[in-house]
């Protein structure tokens, strides 16, 4: 019984098929120009929130690389020119040459200690000890000042990719509602009646996904970066207080 029930199944689908494309057929554009003209005023405020957000974060993507990659090889050229200026006990010419590699993150922290290191050093009623921990203090301010600028359009980036797919949802559901909608109007049940609903809801979603992706994988990878250029101002900063102190026991001596 099983069986024969089966076999009339399978010997109807090629006419249930043909029917399904009968009613839909040629009633469904296919490029985005048709689909944006069949859309209702709902998705298509959708699609353009969506388009915004994908330029913002686009820009956000494009600006952060562009300096991290100025920072990075700056901070190469920087690092060993001040380490043999500083060897040499020649701290003026390690500020000069911080202060010609103004995109490195490393020169912007090692310039606050040096000149704040320097400024007291340079005062006649300087305490020994405050110095080394003016420096530190400087060094600390900069470093948070510094990460914050690193970290600047990031939160925007999270927002993106965490929101997207909701914002496409939302369109999502509103395309489900209007072929609901464009059953009740027509009265039948075929796919010309829900074909339209059903693009729109297809169409937000694949964009909602396409924008926040790339945004997603880019915020984990920028921000990767920032925890390694922290790693790296933080090692900068205890190589230099160790500087001043050996400094400082150089004078005593």
């Amino acid at each position: 019984m099983f069986a024969s029930h089966v076999a009339t199944m399978i010997h109807h689908i090629p006419a249930v098929a043909t029917w399904m494309v009968q009613e839909g057929g040629g009633t469904l554009a296919t490029d985005p120009l048709g689909l944006w003209k069949a859309m209702g005023w709902v998705a298509r405020t959708v699609v353009i929130i969506l388009f915004v957000m994908s330029g913002w974060s686009i820009g956000v993507m494009i600006d952060r690389w562009m300096a991290y990659s100025a920072a990075r090889k700056q901070s190469r050229a920087f690092a060993p020119a001040v380490a043999g200026a500083l060897r040499d006990g020649r701290i003026d010419e390690a500020i000069k040459v911080a202060e010609r590699n103004k995109k490195s993150h490393l020169a912007k922290v090692v310039t606050a200690g040096l000149m704040e290191f320097k400024a007291h050093q340079d005062s006649p009623g300087a305490i020994p000890g405050e110095t080394i921990e003016a420096s530190k203090r400087a060094l600390e301010r900069t470093e948070a000042i510094v990460h914050a600028e690193l970290k600047r359009g990031l939160g925007g980036l999270a927002t993106i990719g965490s929101t997207a797919p909701f914002v496409g949802l939302f369109g999502t559901v509103m395309g489900i509602l209007n072929a609901f909608i464009g059953i009740n109007n027509s009265k039948a049940t075929g796919l010309a009646a829900v074909a339209g609903g059903i693009a729109e809801a297809l169409v937000t979603t694949a964009i909602g996904l396409l924008v926040a992706i790339p945004a997603v994988m880019m915020f984990n990878y920028l921000t990767g970066r920032v925890e390694a250029f922290d790693v790296e101002m933080d090692n900068s900063s205890s190589e230099l207080i160790d500087y001043f102190l050996k400094k400082r026991g150089d004078v005593r001596r």
